[in-house]
């Protein structure tokens, strides 16, 4: 469990200095291009620490990373997935800079564990054995996305993914969703 906390930590460390250093640079102080998100719903529902940072490009379309880890001993959630590093792309339709109904590509490189039986038929006995996996996955999404004047945003999207090296026996398509609490600015 340290581990993976590790990995998440210094990922999301990574993506608050970049979110600083691209704010620092923003020469329009009026235009916010930035936003640091934490998914509500993974953290509750399924013990996923899931961060994300989205740069918008212009009105119409933003690209952001999204980090996932795990942080629960459930082997159910091990099986589906125990890190992901997802890059995305978003184009929005809506008269609004950068918020209301969206679609999304997605690429995702997850990390998993599968578990397996081995039964021995001469002895009648078996052995468990754990075996981590990773994978890439691509994918689309749909969502929207809400902000306030003052820069909170809030966010619901749901998509689906397959992964392409089959690497894991339990899982060929991915999951990507939840509802998103952050910060424009």
């Amino acid at each position: 469990m340290a581990t993976k906390f590790s990995k998440f930590f210094m990922a999301f460390s990574l993506l608050i200095s970049l979110a600083t250093s691209a704010q620092q640079n923003n020469m329009d102080g009026d235009s916010a291009k930035n936003e640091i998100k934490l998914n509500a719903s993974n953290l509750i529902a399924f013990s996923f620490l899931d961060g994300s940072y989205e740069y918008l490009i212009n009105e119409e379309s933003s690209f952001g990373i999204g980090i996932l880890a795990s942080f629960s001993d459930s082997e159910i959630n091990d099986e589906y997935r125990t890190f992901s590093l997802t890059p995305y792309y978003r184009q929005y339709f809506s008269k609004g800079y950068a918020k209301g109904f969206f679609v999304e590509g997605f690429g995702m490189l997850n990390t998993g564990e599968d578990d397996f039986f081995d039964f021995n038929e001469v002895t009648q006995t078996g052995t468990e054995r754990t075996e981590t996996y990773t994978d890439f996955a691509l994918g689309i999404s749909l969502g929207g996305k809400f902000v306030t004047k003052r820069g909170f945003v809030a966010e619901v999207y749901g998509g689906i993914g397959r992964n392409l090296l089959g690497n894991s026996s339990f899982t060929e398509i991915v999951g990507r969703g939840g509802i998103s609490l952050g910060y424009r600015f």
